[in-house]
């Protein structure tokens, strides 16, 4: 019975990262077609839309979610994704792309709800293992999604979108007859929201040095991953001839390893080695992964792309529960869903930029030389720049990961939060 809330979780998050994964691969090609005829850089800004609405509005829907139960939020914002990509299934326009991906984003804000509602129900010393449960289902997402993108694609490349916006309705049913309340009349978060007092707590959770070195850690890790994930299938495209159909299942082998380590393998890590550490090497993977990625050529092609999407994979892996995990342990029990909604706003503002940074960096080149829209005139030069400034990127998050770990480990080593527990 303790398992079932984060099973029901687990599931939501799951079918929502599906719909999530079906996006990457597929929406380039569609927005770029005949019908709509975007621009790489409209397409750069059609990511980064999603990520701003999410930016804006993560934060509210996690106070909403103290002051009002994680249930109804989680369900008002995957209907609300159910509309978004109803939206951009049936749009006709590139203003129509845009508002599919605008009111997603405004509901994909769910996230943090979701990591507030495994903080409500794991303990302390238990926190990573169950926000590795969110990793898992991300993970899960881009193995199925990118892969029933790519299928879906060959009966119409507006068919995934429609696809996405019946599993959203679907997993809204799901969690509306399964997922129990969490925070009841007396929980701390709806005691602080109905003091008044919340956000004012809330910024001073902000305040701790320790909670503003991991939202920056974590910042610039989703912008150096958010530049690779806006350009990657192009780049597979360029370098390697890859359509949605290939690129759907490079992204599904990512999502396997993801889900291996998140799900099975990072609880009896984090208690092995500590939050702190596992940031710092998994960081310094995804750093490495970066660097190399310009020099897979077609000589190697797939082994190449395989091995770089492994360390890339990992190294994400690793870090990304291990920061929710501290982000967490570093709010009290009625700041959750707030201090979690903050995290994933910086989230989103990274995954805004990132795509921005991409769209500049990867056509800028070939701009000068008459640029006509097709990803085959990227050229070597502009992918060494954008792949090496994510890894620049990355590389400065790791170091940040290092000092954090020297300045502030010795307060989430496992001892001790076995013993806050």
């Amino acid at each position: 019975m303790k398992r079932s809330p984060l099973l029901v979780i687990f599931i939501t998050v799951f079918i929502d990262l599906v719909g999530f994964g079906i996006v990457i691969p597929v929406l380039p090609y569609y927005a770029e077609g005949t019908r709509f005829g975007g621009t790489p850089r409209e397409v750069g800004l059609l990511f980064a839309s999603y990520s701003v609405m999410q930016l804006v509005f993560s934060p509210v829907l996690g106070r909403l979610s103290d002051k009002h139960g994680r249930r109804p939020i989680l369900l008002i914002s995957l209907l609300g994704t159910c509309l978004g990509f109803l939206i951009l299934g049936f749009a006709t326009t590139l203003w129509m792309l845009f508002i599919g991906r605008i009111i997603d984003g405004i509901s994909g804000g769910n996230i943090s709800t979701a990591q507030a509602y495994i903080a409500d129900v794991t303990t302390k010393e238990n926190r990573a293992k169950g926000m590795g449960l969110i990793g898992a289902a991300f993970g899960l997402g881009f193995v199925f999604g990118p892969a029933i993108g790519g299928i879906l694609s060959r009966w119409g490349i507006n068919v995934p979108f429609l696809f996405a916006g019946g599993l959203a309705f679907a997993n809204a049913i799901l969690l509306y007859f399964t997922l129990p309340e969490t925070v009841t009349r007396d929980h701390p978060a709806r005691v602080s929201a109905a003091s008044g007092r919340a956000w004012k707590q809330v910024i001073e959770a902000l305040r701790q040095p320790q909670l503003a070195f991991v939202l920056t850690i974590y910042f610039l890790s989703i912008v150096a991953f958010s530049i690779m994930t806006a350009v990657f299938s192009l780049f597979m495209m360029f370098r390697l001839g890859y359509d949605p159909w290939h690129s759907g299942w490079i992204f599904a082998f990512v999502g396997v390893i993801s889900a291996i380590v998140q799900g099975g393998l990072i609880g009896r890590l984090v208690k092995r080695f500590g939050e702190p550490l596992l940031v710092i090497f998994g960081g310094l993977l995804f750093s490495v992964s970066l660097f190399a990625s310009p020099f897979v050529a077609p000589a190697i092609g797939l082994l190449g792309i395989l091995s770089i999407g492994a360390l890339s994979s990992v190294g994400n892996a690793l870090a990304a529960p291990s920061l929710s995990s501290l982000a967490s342990k570093s709010a009290s029990a009625g700041e959750q869903g707030s201090v979690l909604g903050v995290m994933q706003s910086v989230a989103s503002l990274a995954r805004a930029v990132g795509p921005s940074i991409a769209a500049i960096l990867i056509y800028s080149a070939v701009a000068q030389i008459g640029f006509d829209r097709q990803p085959q005139n990227m050229s070597d030069s502009s992918i060494l720049r954008t792949f090496w400034t994510a890894g620049a990127i990355q590389f400065v998050a790791f170091l940040l990961a290092v000092y954090f770990a020297r300045a502030y480990g010795k307060k989430y080593s496992v001892g001790e939060v076995a013993e806050a527990a």
